[in-house]
């Protein structure tokens, strides 16, 4: 990670670590360094209007024109950067985190986040003091878009729509409270669906439930899945890119099985393509992929990597196991719409209901928790972490990955986007998942507290 940039964006406490001056100074170094013409966004967060009017004054005071699309989910305003002249983008938001929290995202020309260079670049124009301004008459306008007609007609002709309509499927949709709450119920009346909502209301306080859309958080959704007999559920996360899918039985599916069964039906049509996926995500993802002759590109956790990953090797698909999906022929971006429009699409063209299609992947119990770390003590912690686990296999490519013989695995490794140590197992039994997690989880939260007493 970087001094500013952790995996996805740059991140805080709203008015603490992540301040209206830092958002400026990060806005108009971005500027400098993208071009004139700049698209800004924002979610829905209590705290995102004050962070956009920084970082459009910041953008204008730089020469920046500035294209402001308002609310707006970050894969949506992506696309619209992507699909246009425009030089680049910031997006004003904290995805999953906590409403305390804030941060930007900055887009390149070709709509997906910058690359490592470039934010080691903004990095160091941000510690300089940030770019001069410009002179009186060279300051930037701001004009107005609309996108939520053209974004949802690009995602619905990306999948078989006709069929979609003509199977009328019933969708309930969590939406979290956030910025998907403008795109998702259209797509999905579209395409022909009969849409159940819960949580369809902005708010940046995330009354409806928890920001992140985790199967813990998703209760609600189940019961409304029951409830309307809805085909599929999905669940989204702040900004629209991430989403959980809930079957026809209120069951939720991991992340891994999703990209697995997305995996599966691309590689029907795209025999011998490379899948790529972070090291969070299952190793039994391989077993699935070999079938066609692919293989993995394995990477660090972060979808700025997985997606840049795939545009300097010219791959098509990538995913995570936390529900972000990137569709490579549509944009190789994490996308919560999608996402969606992709299973309707799978369960279309196999005749399947979703949880057959999940029924064909490998069937392993998977889970995660977390623990509180300070940003400070990261870094120090991994070390001594690393020196204290032993394991048939151990990978080091980002956090502490340890592999047995039984094929259980557990990773531990310091969020990009939290001050947390993320901890996820997988095993063929829930009692081993719960015991690799409770015996890691200890041994992390040890470590930090002797190194918060030191």
């Amino acid at each position: 990670m970087g001094k500013y940039f952790g995996s996805n964006g740059i991140r805080g406490e709203a008015n603490k670590d992540f301040t209206l001056e830092l958002a400026s100074t990060i806005a108009a170094s971005a500027g400098k360094l993208l071009g004139e013409k700049i698209a800004v966004g924002r979610d829905g967060r209590t705290t995102s209007p004050m962070f956009r009017d920084a970082v459009v004054s910041a953008l204008l005071s730089v020469g920046c024109d500035v294209h402001d699309f308002g609310v707006i989910t970050t894969p949506a305003l992506q696309y619209m950067i992507s699909r246009s002249d425009l030089e680049g983008g910031v997006m004003v938001t904290a995805s999953h985190n906590p409403p305390q929290f804030n941060g930007v995202k900055i887009m390149y020309h070709d709509g997906v986040e910058i690359p490592k260079k470039l934010e080691a670049e903004i990095e160091t124009l941000i510690d300089k003091g940030g770019p001069k301004p410009c002179n009186w008459d060279k300051v930037g306008k701001v004009s107005f878009h609309d996108y939520v007609e053209e974004y949802t007609d690009a995602v619905k002709e990306a999948v078989d729509y006709t069929g979609i309509i003509e199977k009328g499927f019933k969708v309930a949709l969590d939406l979290g409270n956030g910025a998907a709450a403008i795109t998702a119920p259209l797509l999905a009346s579209k395409l022909g669906c009969q849409v159940y909502t819960l949580n369809s209301e902005i708010d940046g306080a995330f009354p409806g439930r928890g920001s992140e859309p985790t199967p813990e958080n998703l209760v609600d959704l189940k019961e409304l899945i029951k409830a309307t007999g809805s085909d599929i559920g999905i669940g989204f996360d702040g900004d629209g890119d991430r989403s959980i899918i809930i079957d026809e039985h209120a069951e939720a599916v991991w992340g891994d099985k999703s990209l697995s069964l997305v995996a599966q039906e691309f590689l029907k049509e795209y025999p011998g393509e490379t899948i790529v996926t972070p090291v969070s995500s299952s190793p039994s993802l391989e077993k699935v992929v070999a079938k066609y002759g692919s293989k993995i590109y394995w990477t660090k956790v972060g979808s700025v990597i997985v997606s840049r990953a795939m545009i300097d090797n010219g791959y098509k698909l990538g995913g995570e196991e936390n529900g972000g999906i990137m569709y490579g022929p549509f944009l190789p971006v994490r996308d919560g719409c999608v996402a969606l429009a992709l299973m309707l699409h799978y369960m279309v063209k196999r005749n399947k209901t979703l949880s057959e299609l999940i029924a064909e992947q490998p069937h392993l119990c998977k889970d995660k928790d977390k623990t509180p770390c300070p940003n400070l003590l990261k870094e120090e912690a991994l070390k001594l972490l690393a020196e204290q686990v032993d394991a048939p296999e151990i990978n080091t490519m980002d956090g502490v990955k340890l592999v047995y013989e039984d094929d259980s695995w557990v990773l531990f490794r310091p969020s990009g986007t939290e001050p947390i140590f993320r901890i996820y197992a997988e095993s063929s039994s829930p009692e081993r998942v719960k015991e690799l997690i409770a015996e890691h989880k200890k041994l992390v939260k040890k470590v930090v507290d002797e190194l918060s007493a030191a």
